[in-house]
C-alpha cells in the first residue's frame, strides 16, 4: 500500500473514532434516549458537514480545515468538530452568519420535536446541512425542507447533504416568509433566534403542528391551531444562536447596571432571558421587582401566545395577570 493510501486510510479511521466516541459521550449525557435518533447520530458524521471552521485568536479569527498539510492542525480541526461545541463555519466582515450548532442541544432539539413518521418538517436555517442530514436519516428525503436566505449557505449545504447521498429540499429564500411551495408542515424547526414569531409559519402548518423556535434565549414550543393561532411554552434549555436575518426587528440589547439593577442579577441568564422577553413592555426595575416576587422563575415557567391580532408573552397563564406585548409589532416585509 502506498504512503498516500496509507494516510488516507489513517485519516479516515481518526475521523470514524472521534465519530463513534462523539455518539458514545452524547448517549452518555442522556441526549440520545431515543434509538431513532442515537442510529441518525451514528449514521451521519459531523466532519462531513465541517470541513472548515473559525476559532478565535487574538484579535482575529484562525482557520482549522480538514485539509491542512500541518498533521497538528488537522487534529486540532478534528478534536474541534467532534467536541460538544458550537463552531463558526462562515464569517462575513468580521461577524459570524452562520455555525454548526453544538451536537448536544441538536439532540435535544430533535428530540423535542416529537416527529412521527411520515411528519413534514421545515427547517429555518440550513446551516450546514448536519441538522437536515439527520432528519432525513430519521424520516427520509422526501419530508425534509430546509431554507436559508444566503446562496452561498444553501449551496454548500446541498453539496454536503448529496455528498452523503441526501437529498432534501434546499431552498434559497426568505426563512421569515417560511415555503410555501413546500407546505403543509407538521413540524417547524427553527435554528436562528428570532424577535417574534412569523405569523406566515402558522398558515403554512397542518392544524396540530409544533413548532420549535429559540426566542429571547429560550427554546419555544408551540403547537399551531389554525392559520391565526398558536400558544406554548418554553422548555428549560437555554439556547444562543445567530438572529434570523430578513426578519423584521432584532432581538433587544440587554440593559445594564444603568437602571441600578444589581451586577449578579444583570449577569443571571434566567432574568436575562426575562429581560428579553419582556423589553419595551417592562421597565427593567418592574423586570425585577416581578422576576423576585415570582420566586425568579425559570424559562418553562413562561410561555407565547401567537395569533392574528398579536402576539404576548406571559408568566405562567395566558389568562392570568402576566402578559406582555412581544417584540416589534411590525411585520412589514422582510428583505
Amino acid at each position: 500500500m502506498g504512503a498516500h493510501r496509507t494516510e488516507h486510510v489513517e485519516r479516515r479511521d481518526l475521523r470514524e473514532t472521534a465519530h463513534a466516541a462523539q455518539v458514545r459521550e452524547l448517549t452518555a449525557a442522556g441526549v440520545l434516549e431515543d434509538p431513532a435518533w442515537r442510529a441518525a447520530f451514528a449514521a451521519v458524521p459531523r466532519h462531513e458537514f465541517v470541513p472548515w471552521f473559525f476559532t478565535g485568536r487574538g484579535a482575529g479569527h484562525e482557520r482549522l480545515w480538514a485539509e491542512d498539510p500541518d498533521p497538528a492542525r488537522r487534529a486540532r480541526w478534528l478534536r474541534g468538530v467532534y467536541a460538544d461545541t458550537p463552531l463558526a463555519t462562515r464569517l462575513r466582515d468580521g461577524e459570524l452568519v452562520s455555525s454548526s450548532s453544538q451536537p448536544s442541544l441538536m439532540a435535544k432539539m430533535l428530540t423535542a420535536l416529537d416527529v412521527r413518521e411520515g411528519n413534514d418538517v421545515l427547517e429555518i436555517g440550513a446551516g450546514t446541512g448536519y441538522n437536515a442530514a439527520l432528519l432525513c436519516h430519521r424520516l427520509g428525503d422526501e419530508h425534509v425542507t430546509t431554507v436559508d436566505l444566503d446562496e452561498e449557505i444553501t449551496e454548500s449545504a446541498r453539496a454536503h447533504l448529496a455528498r452523503l447521498g441526501y437529498r432534501p429540499a434546499v431552498v434559497t429564500g426568505d426563512g421569515a416568509r417560511g415555503c410555501p411551495a413546500r407546505a403543509p408542515f407538521d413540524r417547524i424547526l427553527v435554528t436562528c433566534t428570532l424577535p417574534r414569531i412569523p405569523l406566515a409559519w402558522l398558515g403554512q402548518c397542518r392544524p396540530g403542528a409544533r413548532i420549535l423556535a429559540p426566542l429571547a434565549t429560550g427554546l419555544l414550543a408551540l403547537r399551531v391551531r389554525d392559520a391565526d393561532f398558536a400558544e406554548g411554552r418554553f422548555l428549560h434549555t437555554a439556547v444562543y444562536f445567530v438572529p434570523l436575518r430578513g426578519a423584521a426587528g432584532s432581538p433587544a440589547g440587554l440593559p445594564g447596571q444603568e437602571y441600578g439593577i444589581p451586577y449578579e442579577l444583570v449577569e443571571n441568564e434566567r432574568f436575562q432571558f426575562m429581560l428579553m422577553l419582556t423589553a419595551g413592555a417592562l421597565h427593567p426595575r418592574e423586570a425585577l421587582d416581578l422576576w423576585r416576587g415570582e420566586g425568579r422563575p425559570g424559562r418553562e415557567r413562561f410561555g407565547v401566545t401567537v395569533s392574528a391580532e398579536g402576539q404576548w408573552s406571559w408568566l405562567d397563564d395566558p389568562q392570568g395577570p402576566y402578559v406582555w406585548p412581544l417584540g416589534e409589532a411590525d411585520e412589514r416585509g422582510t428583505g
